[in-house]
């Protein structure tokens, strides 16, 4: 579901314009793109056995249940190139996803000389916290390899990796997880699966359609 300013909004506009010419770019395999995004996900385990699905009879479950704690999930998606790649983490800070980001120019495309990365503002999503989790030749290396694109406030629906994870919930999240190895183990395998299948997202909205469908959020021009 989009979420846009009530009205006129210069920095959203430039913001979004900025995302959406990004996404226009031509592909190439040295500069690629990459989408990141991130969801909390609650652990939950049973107080009371489930009974598993019998002929005429769906799996049931108690609708109590204890809380054990919460991970937190980031994704990095390729959508010209086409994988995605989730890392499971039990906590947000900034420390972690340095320690991601470091993942996905070394291990995730450590071919690429450059890769553009579209998130959102927090924060936490900021090359400063390469600095407060590695030494300074370690977080200027990892922060030259990257430029850096930041969806509008109110703008998410800009990152593809959203959609993503909108895809990951209703297929694999979509249930009670018991700890962080299921939850990882899951993951992967939704990852793995839906890599194989070169699953893709179809993104056509482009700079011309924001003029028109979005005309109301452009300033007016008073000429002197």
């Amino acid at each position: 579901m989009w979420c846009i300013p009530a009205q006129a909004d210069s920095e959203f506009v430039y913001h979004m314009e900025d995302v959406l010419h990004v996404y226009q770019r031509p592909v190439d395999p040295l500069h690629l793109l990459v989408c990141m995004d991130e969801l909390s996900k609650q652990l939950v385990g049973e107080i009371v056995e489930p009974l598993p699905m019998q002929p005429g009879q769906p799996a049931r479950c108690d609708y109590e249940y204890v809380r054990n704690g919460t991970a937190n999930l980031f994704m990095f998606f390729a959508p010209l190139a086409g994988p995605r790649f989730v890392e499971v983490t039990d906590h947000r800070p900034k420390n972690d996803w340095a320690y991601a980001v470091r993942d996905l120019v070394d291990v995730y495309f450590p071919a690429a000389e450059r890769i553009t990365l579209v998130m959102d503002n927090l924060n936490v999503h900021s090359l400063g916290s390469l600095y407060q989790a590695f030494e300074p030749a370690e977080a200027k290396r990892i922060a030259d390899r990257l430029a850096v694109h930041h969806t509008p406030k109110h703008g998410s629906w800009l990152n593809m990796a959203e959609i993503e994870l909108g895809v990951l919930t209703r297929q694999c999240l979509d249930r009670r997880i018991l700890d962080p190895l299921t939850l990882k183990q899951a993951v992967h395998h939704w990852q793995t699966t839906r890599n194989h299948a070169h699953a893709s997202v179809d993104w056509r909205f482009t700079t011309a359609d924001a003029r028109i469908k979005l005309k109301r959020l452009y300033p007016s021009i008073h000429e002197s």
